[in-house]
This record gives structure tokens, sequence and C-alpha cells, in this order.
């Protein structure tokens, strides 16, 4: 059952995920969460290297979708002038979400990858849906309330994989 909470790969932040290497195991699109994985959640727009992120990502085909538990006028305000298509309210990790955004960008499961900061709700999202994970690590230090809950039990969870050898990158 845990393992349903081990991401495929660990990434330090969100620019340590090229194009050029998604498009070499056939990846087409990118479902990302929003808050702490692509800015921090009390930053209501992209910093000017997450846009060329985005920018690299769209000039090589590769299509994103944000999808967020956030509410509308958070995701919209964030997603609206970057042009990006969003899922809010996401609910995740219940799959609906996810095959949402799928459908939304017109691909496959095997061509798209998983992007978040949780393993509660991203990673877990992602797995059950038969998406490939990527985690990375938080933006911000900082996290709201229901979040808070999710980082402890997401600590716990993470020692048990660390005792039983399962991570294969260090903190």
């Amino acid at each position: 059952m845990l393992k349903q909470f081990l991401p495929n790969e660990h990434v330090k932040s969100v620019f340590d995920i090229r194009p050029e290497q998604l498009k070499s195991r056939g990846i087409k699109g990118i479902i990302t969460d929003l808050d702490n994985t692509l800015v921090e959640w009390d930053r209501p727009n992209a910093t000017p290297a997450l846009v060329n992120w985005f920018e690299e990502m769209k000039k090589h085909h590769i299509l994103v979708t944000i999808v967020s538990n956030n509410n509308e006028a958070r995701v919209k305000a964030f997603a609206d002038p970057l042009k990006i298509p969003f899922v809010f309210q996401a609910r995740k990790p219940l799959a609906r979400a996810f095959n949402r955004a799928l459908a939304q960008m017109g691909l496959k499961k095997e061509e798209t990858v998983v992007i978040g900061d949780q393993l509660l709700t991203d990673v877990l999202g992602g797995n059950r849906s038969g998406f490939h994970t990527i985690l990375v690590v938080p933006v911000a230090q900082t996290d709201g309330f229901m979040t808070k809950f999710n980082r402890f039990a997401e600590r716990r969870i993470m020692n048990w994989f660390r005792k039983k050898g399962m991570l294969s990158w260090e903190e």
C-alpha cells in the first residue's frame, strides 16, 4: 500500500525537468500542481524563470495543464495570463481531475507525467491513476493548514521508505 506514495522520480525543482529529457522518453504532456510546486502558495503570479520554463515546454510541443486543489479564483489568476489550461478544486488524490486534464490535452497516460510537491495528493493521485510521477521539493518552507498535516504524514512515510532502502535520492 505505501508504495502508492513512492514517486517514480524526485527532483529539486521543476527547472530540473527539461523538455529534451521528456521528449526522449516519449512524454508529450505535463500535469502539474500549482502551489509550492510551481510557485510559493502565496505568490499570485509566475516568476520570470517559470515563464521561461513554460515557454521552453511549449517550444518543444509539450502540453502543460495545472491541476490544483485550490479554488478557481487562485488558479485562474495564475494560469490565464500564461494561457495554460487548468483544473481547480481537483480533490486530489482522486482520479477524476487527472483524467480530465489528460482528456483536455488529448494524450495517453504513457505520454504524460504528473509533477507535484506532495505525496498525499500529487504522487498518490498520479500513481493510482497510472501516471509517471515526479516529486519536487516544495518551493516555500511554509504551508497552509491542511498541507501542514499532509507534511507531517509525508515525513513518516518518507522515513519508512528510507528505512526500507526504497529512496534513491538524498533530501
